[in-house]
């Protein structure tokens, strides 16, 4: 019987639309990246994209079979007054233990390929100031500063 692969021995990264059953593992993956589970917020967001795929996308990328990295984005036809279709990319993990083999990029160039097929050629996303692994990403990538900028009220 054949020893099972490392992920270091198996670089074929597989990307799918997410399904219910991939929530669990959303929820370890994020909270391993920021420290305190989001069930809710994921619980939430997966629905959102199972039930209404023609707004909100889901991806999920495996490395032998198991579930290592997700993206969620969103699309709309006129955000903020501007007119044309805007896509946004509202959130990204990555398994810590898989970081840097190139699951975010697999995930990224799956997610510009379905928006390139629907004619939406820009992106909008958020990130946190002292997040630099996640904003050399964003960087490396082709995002810049835009030209508007995220205002916060705290009530």
């Amino acid at each position: 019987m054949a020893e099972p692969r490392t992920l270091e021995e198996s670089p074929e990264i597989l990307v799918r639309p997410l399904t219910q059953s991939d929530l669990e593992d959303i929820i370890r993956i994020d909270a391993a990246i920021i420290g305190r589970p989001r069930r809710d917020y994921y619980r939430l967001k997966l629905a959102a994209a199972i039930n209404q795929s023609s707004v909100h996308m889901s991806l999920g990328a495996e490395l032998d079979g198991a579930l290592v990295g997700f993206l969620f984005g969103s699309l709309f036809y006129g955000d903020f007054g501007i007119p044309e279709p805007l896509a946004t990319l509202d959130a990204l993990g990555v398994r810590t233990d898989c970081a840097r083999r190139g699951v975010a990029t697999a995930l990224w160039q799956e997610f510009t390929s379905k928006l390139r097929a629907l004619r939406v050629d820009r992106i909008r996303t958020q990130v946190s100031w002292n997040n630099w692994e996640l904003m050399t990403f964003f960087r490396k990538v082709g995002f810049t500063p835009g030209p508007q900028i995220c205002l916060d009220c705290t009530l």
